[in-house]
């Protein structure tokens, strides 16, 4: 079974920033769609997430080439590896520099490979796949309170607005070891993946974004009424949002489509 992978992605400043820090991205040749929520103050972190999306896609391609029948395993390392090989750059690149130094990125990264998808993040940008009605994340955010979560030093409850919730303990550009996350997951027909920034899930539930991702609307719309949920939700920081749809392609032939349709 071959499938299609169908794009659309959205990206809107919210009700309080005066600047948008968020980038996304989408190479369908590579089969890698993006999001990147940028940090590091006046024009750093518009200029880091645009880093992470422009240069991502060079390095993952340097590592692939080559990789027919690779197994996803070995693809999903050489995912890391790029990864990691970014947010060295960065950070080397901008540690001395004045007004750069500190600045970074998140990440959340889906990479397409016939019926199976890798998804590779760092960060609280977040990763869904919505199949047959019900939503759920793929990654597990980056915080403080995450850490804290896990360890059952706090519940669900705390951790929605604990005020570790938007302290990062991975980032493209961070000082140290790099150490992104990554998973794979098998595609089905009918699937919707959601990548997005915290701007997102930070204003508006799991269950409020199912709700909107049930509706029969196309994926420029589904994307609309996202973003339009989390501004009348505040809109306190910065919203991207980018759709996957998977779907079966009607010539066996074709290969694995992909085509991609941007909203900006």
């Amino acid at each position: 079974m071959r499938l299609t992978i169908q794009c659309a992605g959205l990206t809107d400043p919210g009700r309080v920033r005066e600047k948008n820090e968020d980038n996304w991205g989408a190479d369908a040749e590579l089969g890698l769609f993006m999001v990147a929520d940028g940090m590091g103050g006046q024009f750093a972190g518009e200029l880091a997430s645009k880093v992470v999306v422009q240069m991502l896609p060079a390095l993952i391609r340097q590592r692939l080439t080559g990789s027919q029948g690779w197994s996803m395993q070995r693809i999903k390392r050489q995912l890391l590896n790029a990864i990691a090989k970014l947010s060295s750059n960065l950070n080397e690149q901008t540690r001395n520099e004045p007004g750069l130094a500190g600045m970074g990125s998140t990440v959340v990264c889906a990479l397409i490979r016939g019926r199976g998808a890798i998804i590779g993040y760092m960060g609280d940008s977040r990763a869904y796949c919505f199949r047959q009605g019900k939503l759920k994340c793929l990654t597990k955010d980056h915080t403080i309170a995450q850490l804290l979560l896990s360890s059952g030093e706090i519940s669900v409850e705390e951790a929605s607005d604990h005020p570790g919730r938007t302290r990062l303990t991975r980032s493209v550009g961070m000082d140290g070891l790099p150490l992104p996350q990554a998973r794979n997951l098998t595609l089905k027909p009918g699937d919707l993946l959601l990548l997005c920034s915290d701007g997102l899930t930070a204003m508006i539930s799991d269950p409020t974004i199912q709700s909107i991702l049930l509706d029969g609307h196309s994926l420029e719309e589904k994307c609309s009424r996202l973003i339009a949920g989390a501004n009348e939700a505040g809109g306190k920081d910065n919203i991207t949002v980018v759709l996957l749809s998977v779907s079966e392609a009607l010539n066996s032939n074709d290969g694995t489509a992909r085509q991609t349709r941007e909203s900006t």
